[in-house]
């Protein structure tokens, strides 16, 4: 018997009806197709409330904006817009001291504040480089003098926050500060182009356009310092400048004069005298001013020009970390004389363990040490900047 290929899909060939097993199978994916639909209904049903609560009505969502408002913009966010958080703004933080005089810390969980990304800033020595040019809110106060570096709430200093990190290892380190930068154009431009970022660099209070230096110097990752004008033993003959702090002036006009350096600039770890053999002389005059420095989360650099110096001695007083150059580098201009300098400074690191030493931004200075940092640390130095060599209180 011959088969009929035209006989329509699903009916017998003869009589036309449709097949007793296709009518069953088309049966049960009916069923299936109105069971999927009823499920989906109910699940929309469901979720329908749930997109309801995420949806309040226009006056709730205004409201709800309000209190969830995020963070205002400012300099203080990344480039890339998002709010910057401190690690501890998800936590509660809770400190008890036990009987022996210990101290414990304890965290619990809390919601952030404000709503949307953030960029958590977990550093807490050092400066996420994305935002290295820009300061930490928390660590500034608004003044009459412009804003001055503070503690933050939560206990972190400039000083920690600006420094650069090094690597921890045990071994022979040495600092090497460039001073004077913002005195001349073309001296600074050279010497935030050419140093390695590894070198300090200190600002001059009375120089021109420091914002914009430090700015460039912060993102080239250099650790930087803040020059405030002393009196020298030969004053007036020789004059750091306006507003030298002088131990003949009353306390509070040179905390002011203090101030108005401060303001110059921010991002800064310490202070750093310029000239200042008779004011670093007078612990009188000195104490007041360091305190000062010391509350506001900075440190000292000394740099050891003055044999008569009483910074030691009014630093441990305070409870401010400080320093003290071992050695200055460029009396002489000449490349030669401040590699054998340099060669110097080495020898003082690998019988302490450290060293720091003092240059300006000469030319020669910058040449020399760019060409001697390529080298040191294949002879096993490790260039840090100078908070990283300071007698710290908080240091264990």
């Amino acid at each position: 018997m011959g088969t009929d290929l035209h006989a329509p899909l699903g009916r017998n060939r003869k009589t036309g009806s449709r097949r007793p097993g296709v009518l069953r199978l088309g049966r049960i994916a009916a069923s299936l197709c109105l069971f999927a639909i009823g499920g989906f209904s109910l699940y929309t049903a469901f979720r329908g409330e749930g997109l309801e609560r995420a949806k309040p009505p226009a006056t709730e969502q205004a409201a709800s904006q309000t209190l969830s408002k995020p963070p205002t913009a400012t300099a203080d966010q990344a480039a890339n817009g998002m709010p910057r958080a401190d690690p501890r703004s998800g936590a509660n933080v809770e400190q008890m001291i036990t009987g022996d005089g210990s101290v414990v810390t304890k965290y619990s969980p809390r919601p952030r504040d404000g709503s949307g990304p953030v960029l958590v800033d977990a550093m807490q020595i050092g400066q996420d480089p994305r935002m290295a040019a820009q300061p930490n809110e928390a660590l500034l106060e608004d003044t009459a003098f412009g804003r001055l570096p503070i503690v933050g709430p939560d206990g972190r200093r400039p000083m920690d926050q600006y420094a650069r990190p090094s690597s921890g290892v045990r071994g022979i380190r040495i600092a090497i500060v460039v001073s004077g930068l913002g005195l001349s154009q073309t001296g600074t431009q050279r010497a935030i182009a050419e140093l390695p970022e590894e070198i300090t660099l200190a600002f001059a209070a009375s120089g021109n356009s420091l914002q914009r230096w430090m700015q460039e110097a912060r993102r080239g990752g250099h650790e930087i310092l803040l020059q405030v004008p002393l009196e020298p033993f030969d004053y007036p003959a020789n004059d750091p400048g306006p507003e030298t702090l002088l131990t003949s002036k009353p306390v509070a006009r040179n905390i002011e004069n203090l101030h108005k350096a401060m303001g110059e600039i921010t991002n800064y770890t310490g202070v750093m005298n310029y000239l200042g053999g008779r004011f670093l002389s007078d612990p009188a005059a000195m104490e007041p001013v360091m305190r000062d420095i010391g509350k506001r989360g900075l440190l000292f650099l000394d740099d050891g020009t003055s044999a008569q110096s009483k910074t030691a001695t009014v630093a441990k007083g305070a409870e401010l970390p400080y320093a003290f150059a071992d050695l200055q580098l460029d009396g002489q201009l000449d490349i030669n004389a401040i590699l054998e300098k340099l060669d110097e400074l080495e020898r003082i690191a690998r019988k302490n363990g450290q060293a720091i030493g003092i240059a300006s931004a000469f030319d020669e200075s910058v040449d020399a040490i760019a060409k001697w940092s390529e080298e040191a640390s294949m002879r096993g130095i490790e260039i840090v900047g100078v908070a990283a060599l300071s007698n710290d209180p908080r240091s264990p």
